[in-house]
């Protein structure tokens, strides 16, 4: 009998995996961005339902997901510093080094997420001991307010749509925030959760740009 030829195999597109440390705050921002701006790729952006909020915890769930996906499918994980009192920096510490041994990107803010949305209604380079803290003594909640946003908590659903016509403003402040950290960093301590205010979130947006045009990551090394 003459041999039968293989099935071809069906290649599956890869997928773009983020990882988010809040069930609300993150999540609805991050997809409303992925909706407005590549809404005809969203179902190759998947933004993971999870459970887990502590760093470790976000980093192993990726972990997990990469073991079991397409070996072309790229994982970033989203959380924040919190007060030093809730996590300790070695657990930060832990999780980067657990990222970085297997391929998972990290997003990352301190105090909080919301040092990106401030950062878009205003550069600021103030440093705060917690959400609560920068909600308290920061100007967000009166920028927010002359956007219509008259009493913001975390988790509001529809803050992107407010936000949205000044996410060019956010990634020139997020950069320049950045860089001043890291350059400014004390010797030893120029991991991110060392580094108040810091956030690199606006890298996530590249890097979910880049992927969907088939350009390399962002946080490729040359």
């Amino acid at each position: 009998m003459p041999k039968q030829k293989p099935k071809n195999k069906i290649k599956l597109a890869p997928v773009f995996h983020i990882c988010c440390e809040g069930e609300k705050t993150e999540p609805y921002y991050i997809k409303a961005y992925i909706n407005y701006y590549h809404s005809d790729k969203r179902n190759l952006v998947v933004v993971e339902d999870t459970a887990k909020n502590t760093p470790v915890q976000l980093v192993d769930v990726a972990i997990a997901h990469k073991k079991q996906g397409n070996k072309r499918d790229i994982f970033w994980v989203v959380f924040d510093r919190e007060a030093t009192s809730k996590y300790p920096h070695s657990l930060h510490l832990d999780a980067r080094k657990r990222a970085k041994d297997n391929g998972i990107e990290i997003a990352f803010s301190n105090v909080c997420f919301e040092v990106w949305f401030l950062l878009h209604l205003s550069f600021s380079t103030a440093s705060y001991a917690s959400c609560s803290d920068l909600l308290k003594h920061s100007k967000l909640k009166e920028l927010l307010r002359e956007k219509g946003i008259t009493n913001y908590d975390k988790g509001y659903a529809y803050l992107f749509d407010a936000l949205k016509d000044e996410v060019p403003n956010a990634f020139i402040n997020a950069e320049k925030v950045m860089q001043q950290a890291l350059d400014s960093a004390e010797l030893g301590k120029e991991s991110p959760c060392f580094l108040n205010p810091y956030t690199d979130v606006h890298e996530l947006f590249i890097d979910i740009k880049n992927f969907i045009n088939g350009e390399s990551s962002v946080r490729k090394k040359i």
